[in-house]
């Protein structure tokens, strides 16, 4: 009998636990083939994460025309889902009819949460803390010297109560600015650094030590004008304001909205190394602070009829550390960007992520999501269905055209061709 539980699964090598999925899940030799293909990172993967047998890989689109602060930007984005790049392409070029992005950022400070429990007097505590500040951030920048030198550091600390089902904590929160990183290994080890000194002055348990995704003080903000003429008229742009009124007022409709943002925003993420997870934690946990689960973007009509639209998230991306400076493809996307802060970074991702709702927005405020969307997840139903080489576009076409877009309706087209 099969069974899952296996001692010292880690101490085999990558071809050793190949050989063990593959006897579990009587994989054939093609499937080994495939599953086993590491790519560009090689033995790297091993390294990466535990347990490693292969890669997943994600086809790398570049959108282009995109003009930020001035610059030209090639984008590269890592994803599975049609028309997102074609769409952020599209989108930043009626974009440079206005100009293109303007963006901007805050400084990259991130938050490490100190959690402090059995607190005798919590007011009492809170005070304490803060008479203490400067002697926690100083035990706090004594474990980063290289991340002071380079002007970042723990900045500040804030304190707060707060009243839990297990009766009143004491939160800390250390700021910390983290520079060019994301920042987690920083901040944890300040985090733990300081707890207990901070145990000591108020008699309290500290249990969690460890960085908040939700980075309110590292924002990243994009605006842009798309001009009525090119984008339909007057009416389209009436369509799109309407379709945002529609995401503030209703959870429903703003979940699949901020949805359509973070398209564009993850295959960026994705595509630089950095953690994707924490992004999009960040930015929906962003987008219900205030106790309503909000659009991440606004648009609005100026005096001359044109659109404007604006997009405001924390970004905690980051240049030095993690996959960023470890994976192959990542350092190579990073340098296609050329950027050289983690700021730029951010500006960048927020305004593909503007983008991406712009041209979702537009589509169904004309002519409907499906049109473009199908006609390019057609060629994957094709491809699904057996089609190669140029069959996979003919067999598209006419899946598109009869508006049956479905893998039993191309095995029928495909053996007709044939």
């Amino acid at each position: 009998m099969r069974t899952s539980k296996i001692s010292g699964f880690y101490k085999l090598t990558s071809k050793q636990r190949l050989k063990f999925v593959r006897d579990f899940a009587g994989l054939n030799d093609d499937e080994i083939a495939v599953l086993g293909n590491t790519g560009s990172l090689g033995e790297l993967a091993d390294r990466m994460i535990e347990n490693v047998v292969g890669t997943m890989p994600l086809p790398l689109g570049i959108a282009v025309n995109f003009v930020i602060n001035g610059t030209d930007y090639l984008i590269p984005m890592a994803i599975e889902e049609p028309s997102v790049v074609a769409a952020a392409s599209n989108a930043a070029k009626i974009a440079r009819e206005r100009g293109g992005f303007q963006a901007s950022s805050t400084e990259p400070i991130m938050i490490g949460q100190i959690q402090v429990t059995n607190v005798p007097d919590p007011l009492s505590a809170k005070f304490t803390i803060l008479a203490h500040k400067r002697k926690i951030l100083d035990m706090a920048n004594e474990k980063d010297s290289v991340l002071v030198n380079l002007g970042g550091g723990a900045k500040d600390l804030e304190v707060k109560v707060i009243d839990t089902i297990a009766g009143p904590q004491v939160i800390v929160h250390l700021l910390v600015n983290v520079k060019d990183a994301m920042g987690a290994n920083a901040v944890n080890t300040m985090a733990e650094a300081v707890a207990p000194f901070i145990e000591q002055i108020t008699g309290g348990k500290v249990l969690l030590r460890i960085i908040s995704n939700l980075a309110t003080y590292r924002l990243a903000f994009a605006r842009a004008v798309f001009a009525k003429d090119v984008i339909g008229g007057e009416e389209v742009v009436d369509g799109i304001v309407n379709a945002y009124t529609f995401a503030k007022s209703d959870p429903y409709r703003c979940a699949t909205h901020n949805k359509g943002i973070m398209n564009g925003i993850d295959a960026v993420v994705i595509a630089t190394g950095n953690d994707f997870r924490a992004v999009e934690a960040g930015a929906h946990a962003y987008a219900s602070i205030t106790g309503q689960y909000q659009p991440l973007t606004c648009w609005e009509k100026n005096k001359d009829g044109d659109l404007v639209g604006t997009i405001e998230l924390p970004l905690a991306v980051g240049l030095v550390g993690g996959a960023t400076m470890v994976h192959p493809t990542a350092k190579i996307n990073v340098k296609i960007l050329g950027v050289k802060t983690a700021n730029e970074l951010a500006e960048i991702i927020a305004a593909v992520g503007l983008a991406q709702n712009f041209a979702a927005l537009r589509a169904l405020a004309t002519e409907g999501i499906q049109r473009g969307h199908m006609s390019l997840h057609a060629r994957n139903v094709a491809i699904a269905a057996g089609a190669q080489g140029e069959l996979i576009d003919r067999v598209a076409e006419i899946l598109v055209k009869e508006k049956k877009v479905r893998v039993e309706r191309a095995k029928e087209v495909l053996e007709t061709i044939k």
